[in-house]
């Protein structure tokens, strides 16, 4: 008999444990309504597995920590493939997802709506989302952007360049860097934003292309580059590269290059071009995946993307003070149109190697 009624209580306490864990209140309060509610669904599945999120880009890894701190009993695991080759990886499992959520350049969000691997969902904060940065059903929904900026390094450069227009000038010869916009996203979205501070448009990319090809016949671009060139950066080998602000603001504060750099928002017009989430379709762990797609999108998941250099998609956040005056408001940035570069991509790598490799 004492052994049962042991047994009873015994069961009874794990019951109770488990009943004050999951009741537990969130410290501070919810960030969003329900936020409690969907941490105790997410406990019961205790992971969410999330793809191409490095913990050294956009500042991941102070999100992994933020979250596993705020949600014990739910851990995350992460991998870091790249934007096409996420696509790619949930196009091969699509039978058995091994993934929850997938992050990347908001094209490959677009390409893995249109294979059929990501489901519908709308995080909070959803409606302030930019429409051109989402889809309307939440297939995949822009996280932060990376604004086109001029990274210049003052030791090789006497004036910093402040716009398109400056950089053609004589006195720039050999200093230009940049990436191949025919396989490089970040090319393709600097030739864009060159290409609407011409005049140019999503239907018109000639302005774009001829300003490289002046550049080129100028003398003033150094070389064009296939893969990100900050290494070659940080040794002091490029005096201009047009590339993303973050970058800059990385090698200045935490690749010892300080005051050596300076970061410009072009004054004519610059690109802001979004990264985005999506849930995955049949994913293991789905309540898991919207506790991890909330928090990334709460007020404390966008202010620490701030902090890693990156605009937060919701874009009343308030900035944490170490990058107030650093992510300072800029009204020439517009919003890329994902569909529209997509459609205008054939053209622009026609239109711009025709006009900077030809002889």
């Amino acid at each position: 008999m004492k052994s049962t009624l042991l047994k009873v209580m015994l069961s009874s306490a794990l019951f109770m444990s488990s009943v004050s864990v999951f009741a537990a209140p969130l410290e501070g309060g919810e960030l969003y309504p329900h936020e409690q509610q969907q941490y105790e669904k997410a406990q019961k599945e205790g992971l969410v597995v999330s793809f191409d999120t490095g913990p050294t880009w956009a500042n991941w890894n102070s999100l992994f920590n933020g979250f596993k701190q705020r949600y014990p009993g739910v851990d995350i695991v992460y991998n870091d493939l790249g934007s096409a080759a996420t696509v790619v990886a949930l196009d091969k499992s699509k039978h058995r997802p091994q993934a929850d959520t997938a992050y990347y350049f908001g094209a490959s969000g677009i390409d893995a709506m249109n294979k059929g691997l990501v489901t519908s969902y709308k995080p909070n904060n959803f409606d302030k989302i930019p429409a051109v940065f989402k889809d309307a059903n939440g297939q995949w929904f822009t996280v932060h952007s990376l604004t086109v900026a001029i990274l210049v390094n003052k030791k090789l450069v006497k004036h910093v360049p402040q716009s398109w227009a400056d950089l053609q000038k004589p006195e720039y010869k050999n200093s230009i860097v940049y990436q191949d916009p025919r396989t490089t996203g970040q090319g393709q979205v600097v030739v864009l934003a060159a290409n609407m501070s011409q005049g140019g448009d999503m239907k018109n990319i000639n302005p774009g292309a001829e300003y490289f090809g002046k550049l080129q016949k100028s003398g003033n671009v150094l070389r064009v580059v296939g893969t990100t060139p900050y290494a070659q950066f940080l040794k002091g080998e490029i005096p201009i590269w047009i590339g993303y602000e973050n970058d800059g603001f990385k090698a200045m504060t935490k690749d010892g290059m300080g005051d050596d750099v300076a970061v410009v928002i072009p004054k004519e017009v610059s690109l802001a071009a979004p990264y985005a989430m999506s849930l995955v379709k049949n994913g293991p762990n789905p309540e898991a995946a919207k506790l991890w797609a909330n928090y990334v999108m709460s007020p404390k998941g966008q202010a620490l993307f701030a902090e890693g250099f990156v605009r937060p998609v919701v874009t009343n956040t308030s900035l944490p003070e170490s990058v107030k005056n650093k992510l300072v408001a800029a009204p020439q940035i517009k919003p890329l149109d994902l569909k529209a570069a997509a459609e205008i991509k054939p053209e622009l790598d026609k239109r711009w190697a025709s006009a900077v490799l030809s002889k």
